[in-house]
């Protein structure tokens, strides 16, 4: 059996022995709990407790640990990813990162116009060792806001893979993913700030010049949206 002893420990970033962290572990999971139930819960806690936010994204490496996030109660994939998998593995179940390039993914015409593309470099998701195997989850996106665009909210039973989304709610192909970088034991922050440096050149400006992106409201943002095409 490989070796699972880095996708237990506390990281830089994956800070797993934080306080903050190990007793929101306790306040979400039992000691009695197995593995996939203790993932199960720890997803459902992530994906809906903390708000997906792509206006969190930084340039400061703090932004990105794991108690910052938690204290934070928002952040886009990468943030929730790093968060999901500091639970998990003050829980006591192995857990890494993964990252993938993706087409498709929810945005507002605001954050699209920011963006300058319909790519999503360095989408962030979580890979938890159940059962003797990998099995990927998704907590990005909080149920609240999948209504709010009409997609399905992504769920995880502990066995099947759950990734984002390849259809809408309405049956039309929504997510497309591109490219693979792989799993890692902790946030690789030299590699993310590079890949959005490529894709995002205008807003990696604007974050380096003031250490703070455009402002925003995501779910707001998509609200609005909704409201302004119904009338």
């Amino acid at each position: 059996m490989n070796d699972l002893s880095p996708y237990l420990k506390s990281t830089a970033y994956i800070d797993s022995d934080s306080p903050a962290i190990m007793a929101h572990a306790r306040s979400i999971v039992s000691p009695d709990d197995g593995d996939v139930e203790k993932a199960v819960k720890l997803f459902y806690a992530v994906r809906d407790c903390v708000r997906y936010n792509p206006y969190r994204m930084s340039v400061a490496g703090e932004d990105y640990v794991a108690s910052r996030v938690l204290a934070a109660g928002e952040g886009f994939c990468v943030q929730k990813a790093v968060l999901l998998a500091a639970l998990s593995r003050a829980s006591g179940v192995p857990c890494r990162l993964r990252f993938a390039i993706v087409k498709n993914h929810l945005v507002t015409k605001r954050l699209r116009d920011l963006m300058g593309t319909d790519l999503f470099a360095f989408h962030g998701f979580n890979e938890f060792h159940l059962d003797g195997r990998w099995v990927k989850a998704t907590p990005a996106f909080n149920l609240s806001l999948c209504e709010k665009f009409g997609i399905l909210p992504l769920d995880f039973d502990g066995s099947a893979d759950s990734i984002l989304h390849p259809f809408d709610a309405s049956g039309r192909q929504h997510m497309e993913y591109l490219h693979d970088y792989g799993p890692f034991e902790d946030l690789p922050v030299d590699l993310m700030m590079e890949e959005f440096g490529k894709y995002y050149p205008a807003i990696m400006k604007a974050l380096e010049a003031r250490q703070a992106g455009p402002a925003g409201d995501f779910e707001r943002e998509a609200d609005d949206e909704k409201r302004g095409e119904g009338r």
